[in-house]
């Protein structure tokens, strides 16, 4: 049998100490037949002219940078595989890894698979095993700093790490892609919600295995769109029965955001958050009215693999946290069986 033809597409922006690397190793993947796309969304090293030169790569340079969701979407329609894997520039996937993933993500029932996503500096440990996904909307690295080995089994995951996950590319036409809208932050939950509401999985494949060069930053502009991304997740996935049962709870979640933003520095980039989507709410409806029309079961099946506490391991809980959590547990255990299963 032929292998699976795969187009692997990984995105380049600011100094890019590992992309030579990264690009070195998905083209050395095993069991599957690899090209790469690199959009350079504004790389200021010289990993991009290194790549460029080596034998199945594509660079593809956009007028301006496009951000994560712009930059993948046209990475994607470059793709001639029948595959797509996204990986980030600072991933070094192992040689079989890819062939793995592949192979769970082309069995019946499966929307999407992800691979082991491990810290590069020790890589028996987890970066993440998947995303776990709050009821509110909050995601954050799964079982970071974990053993590998408490993580040795493949498991069905909430969320997918856009770090590296594999889908069919005739599923991502289907699904349109990113919303380039995200910029960046959150489309990788989006998808996944999106994913589980058309009645697919999300698996997570343990013996892929993927070393990450990961560093969680903080800047204004990146808690401005997670923020963002976030409630614009919830109001165009969520159907109107869901928001109305989480309302206490989703005002409640606001005002603590608000209030550890305020506190923290950033309260400016979280109201601007509200201010783009009133500016914006015409394309939120359509968006809404999108993803409502094409989903095929109701929020009470995708419920079942959401939390109630959290939890991340990759950064610091702010104070009340624990308050919250047992607030948030109260209302989930109301709310949660009044949602449709369909």
């Amino acid at each position: 049998m032929n292998p699976p033809q795969v187009t692997a597409v990984m995105l380049a922006y600011g100094a890019e100490p590992w992309l030579v690397d990264a690009a070195h190793a998905v083209l050395a993947s095993t069991g599957v037949d690899i090209e790469l796309v690199l959009v350079d969304n504004g790389c200021t090293g010289d990993g991009v002219d290194v790549v460029k030169g080596l034998p199945g790569v594509r660079v593809i340079r956009p007028e301006q940078n496009t951000g994560y969701s712009g930059g993948c979407n046209i990475g994607a329609a470059e793709a001639t595989g029948d595959w797509l894997a996204f990986v980030n520039s600072d991933a070094i996937v192992a040689p079989d890894a890819l062939a793995k993933v592949v192979a769970v993500a082309a069995e019946p029932g499966v929307g999407a698979a992800m691979a082991s996503i491990r810290l590069a500096e020790d890589p028996d440990l987890i970066n993440t095993s998947g995303n776990p996904l709050h009821f509110t909307g909050l995601s954050w690295a799964g079982g970071n700093g974990e053993p590998a080995s408490a993580h040795a089994r493949r498991t069905v995951v909430p969320s997918l790490s856009g770090c590296c996950f594999v889908i069919s590319r005739r599923r991502w036409a289907e699904l349109g892609g990113f919303p380039a809208e995200y910029f960046a932050y959150h489309e990788d939950t989006e998808l996944s919600l999106r994913l589980w509401q058309r009645g697919l999985r999300l698996e997570y494949v343990p013996d892929a295995v993927v070393r990450h060069h990961y560093e969680f930053s903080r800047n204004d502009r990146k808690l401005y769109l997670v923020e963002r991304n976030r409630l614009l997740t919830l109001l165009t996935t969520y159907q109107g029965r869901t928001l109305a049962l989480l309302a206490p709870m989703l005002l409640l979640t606001e005002a603590a955001m608000l209030a550890a933003a305020l506190a923290g520095g950033w309260g400016r980039q979280k109201t601007r958050g509200w201010v783009w989507l009133w500016r914006h709410r015409d394309w939120v409806r359509a968006r809404r009215r999108q993803l409502q029309a094409e989903r095929t079961v109701d929020d009470g099946v995708v419920a079942r693999m959401m939390t109630a506490r959290v939890a991340p391991s990759n950064v610091d809980a702010p104070p009340g946290t624990g308050v919250f959590n047992a607030v948030a547990t109260g209302w989930w255990a109301l709310a949660r069986p009044l949602l449709r299963q369909r």
